[in-house]
């Protein structure tokens, strides 16, 4: 086995009932193992009685301890104080699949960033129940999986997409205006793996043609968001919302156009922020670390 020659910089995530003495036991592990906090955020519900977490950035040192040796060292720590928690390594890329339908500005939102570097994952597919974005995936070197769906072949078409992603080992999937719902089945496999973006300020304008509805409403916000995907219909966690200004005067193409720009934006800071690990699950909620 290769020594480790060059600095770690770890990321570890935890949440935990409160109570005292966390901070101080997690700090005075990590100095024992030669580690170096470069950030640290912290966050508690109520101090008595109620949820605490946490997102510490941190350099581990070469000829120290190694990473997997660390790992299974704070073991101990997490038993003593019942902590949730999740320790990875920054530089390790993630691996997303994106599902897409017609739609294209969220899916090329993603693919921009990523070409720029500014999404710090791989994307070894896209899977699609239509062909309309396959010449500008394949474009960027990315295997463009077509999988129809219809009533009667849902079942079949979903066992496609889940074998696609165990076989590639993804760690996570987006929705990127992907217009399938997904069964209980799909959703239980990828546990808090899922991200979909909402054409709408949820909970407001559930279902279809949101931008109808809210033009009949004369809104003044236009609104996206994106979620956790769970078994029940866009109520998932909320990772990330944004609103863009409209009037009287906007059409409902033109809700439908400014209904796309915060989506995309909306989508791509969402998948950030869980690439960057800064999200930590709680009920169906979620703590965003900035």
């Amino acid at each position: 086995m290769l020594k480790e020659t060059t600095t770690k910089r770890v990321r570890l995530l935890v949440s935990c009932k409160d109570r005292a003495g966390i901070v101080s036991a997690i700090s005075t592990f990590l100095y024992n193992h030669g580690a170096n906090i470069v950030q640290s955020d912290q966050y508690s519900t109520d101090p008595i009685g109620g949820m605490f977490f946490m997102r510490i950035e941190f350099d581990l040192p070469p000829k120290k301890s190694s990473f997997e040796k660390l790992k299974e060292e704070f073991i101990e720590i997490a038993e003593n104080f019942y902590l949730d928690w999740k320790m990875s390594l920054a530089n390790q890329k993630k691996k997303m699949a994106i599902f897409v339908s017609k739609e294209d500005h969220c899916l090329m939102e993603l693919l921009w960033k990523w070409k720029a570097g500014e999404l710090n994952v791989d994307i070894p597919l896209v899977i699609s129940n239509h062909t309309n974005n396959q010449q500008a995936v394949e474009a960027y070197g990315i295997p463009y999986h077509y999988i129809p769906v219809t009533k009667d072949t849902k079942q079949q078409s979903e066992q496609k997409a889940i074998n696609l992603i165990k076989e590639a080992n993804i760690d996570f999937s987006v929705l990127a205006r992907y217009m399938q719902i997904l069964s209980p089945t799909f959703v239980q496999a990828f546990p808090h793996q899922i991200i979909n973006i909402h054409h709408s300020f949820l909970p407001a304008f559930i279902g279809a043609n949101p931008y109808a509805k809210a033009f009949e409403r004369g809104v003044k916000l236009i609104g996206a968001t994106a979620h956790y995907v769970t078994n029940d219909l866009d109520e998932g966690p909320i990772i990330e919302q944004d609103v863009l200004r409209a009037n009287h005067r906007y059409s409902t193409e033109q809700l439908r156009v400014a209904g796309r720009n915060v989506e995309r934006i909306t989508l791509a800071r969402a998948v950030q922020w869980h690439i960057n690990d800064q999200v930590i699950v709680y009920g169906n909620k979620t703590v965003v670390f900035s």
